[in-house]
């Protein structure tokens, strides 16, 4: 890996954790289209520590007042975030070894773009983000453990399970984003365990902190994009993205043999 590579890496993150695209996917496919080595899980999860950081520095009133006042949102949000946790646990270190190849994204990218494409059109975006339950938390989050699967992206499989339970589309990017929040702290632990045991080599070390650095403050503007956007359109230009990605990864895949 160079600097290029971990800053171009650092922008497809910060890009597409927020945006309903998948980030694990689009990690895999842009090494693997310029040929570039996978730079693996490990890089992966620390370049979530950008994310991390986006996530609480746009959302921190929100988190205050969650931590001083709201304890009942803040359970729900602890709730929630336990599916994902206990999968990804179960299921991460098989999902690192045999669940990474383009065509497998592809697949993904296409089944869970239409799931939202459906659920957009679908749900009565009554619900407002005050009208959180146990039932919807649970649901939420069990749906959040599907995104440890690349190219279901844990944005878009979130906002989907809002929208089916009849949320606005801001109210279930908002609860997507705080969601996002534990489960992205647990993945940056995890990451900063696995390089306690794997250190990073000396001269890799800028380029972390280049890819670290590089997806928190795009991720921070995509995280304001998305939600001034879906105040006033739908989710369908990304699902569109998602199949013309997943259409030009299938055929390039095919090519190469």
């Amino acid at each position: 890996m160079d600097l290029f590579q971990a800053v171009t890496l650092g922008i497809v993150q910060g890009l597409t954790e927020p945006l309903p695209i998948s980030s694990s996917g689009h990690l895999i496919l842009v090494p693997w289209l310029f040929h570039w080595r996978d730079p693996g899980l490990v890089f992966d999860a620390a370049i979530h520590l950008g994310t991390l950081v986006a996530l609480v520095g746009y959302f921190w009133r929100t988190w205050l007042h969650l931590l001083l006042h709201d304890h009942r949102l803040l359970a729900l949000l602890v709730l929630g975030s336990i599916p994902g946790g206990v999968a990804g646990l179960a299921l991460n270190s098989y999902i690192e070894e045999h669940i990474r190849s383009p065509l497998q994204v592809a697949a993904a990218l296409v089944v869970f773009g239409l799931l939202l494409l459906w659920a957009d059109a679908a749900g009565s975006k009554k619900r407002e983000q005050a009208d959180f339950g146990w039932r919807d938390a649970l649901w939420i989050g069990v749906a959040q453990a599907l995104a440890l699967f690349p190219g279901v992206s844990r944005s878009g499989i979130t906002i989907t399970a809002g929208l089916l339970r009849g949320y606005r589309r801001e109210a279930a990017a908002a609860y997507s984003f705080l969601l996002a929040t534990p489960i992205t702290a647990g993945a940056v632990l995890w990451a900063l365990a696995k390089l306690a045991r794997q250190s990073v080599p000396p001269d890799e070390r800028a380029y972390f902190l280049a890819g670290v650095l590089t997806s928190g403050v795009v991720g921070f503007v995509a995280i304001a994009f998305l939600l001034r956007y879906v105040r006033a359109h739908s989710y369908a230009p990304f699902v569109g993205y998602r199949v013309a990605a997943a259409v030009a990864v299938s055929v390039l895949a095919l090519l190469r043999g």
